[in-house]
């Protein structure tokens, strides 16, 4: 088993190529692999209710550790007690922590 981080740094509202990464950390993590997915900067938009959440809520139902930057969430005027369901925020330093662990790392 591997252990995977995905960062995704782009809007899906703007990016048609978010749901594909999204389907990535799906699939990486139905093959058995431990996979975290971290929104930074507009990538955390899908962390409160609306129309692209369900991107997120997927992911945390295939068993991928969703996490959105607390800076990034703080910036956007989102409050952590409006996350959809599976998302928690956390601060920029759980990207080194994973990468000192060894974790292969996809930045899109």
């Amino acid at each position: 088993m591997a252990k995977y981080l995905l960062i995704e740094s782009r809007d899906p509202f703007d990016s048609n190529d978010c749901a594909h990464f999204c389907l990535l950390a799906e699939r990486l993590a139905a093959a058995g692999n431990d996979v975290t997915f971290f929104p930074v900067q507009n990538g955390v938009l899908p962390a409160r209710s609306g129309a692209q959440s369900k991107l997120l809520a997927d992911l945390a139902a295939a068993g991928v550790v969703v996490l959105a930057d607390s800076f990034a969430l703080a910036e956007r005027g989102i409050c952590t007690d409006k996350l959809i369901a599976g998302v928690a925020a956390a601060p920029l330093d759980i990207v080194v922590d994973q990468l000192a662990e060894g974790r292969k790392a996809i930045w899109h």
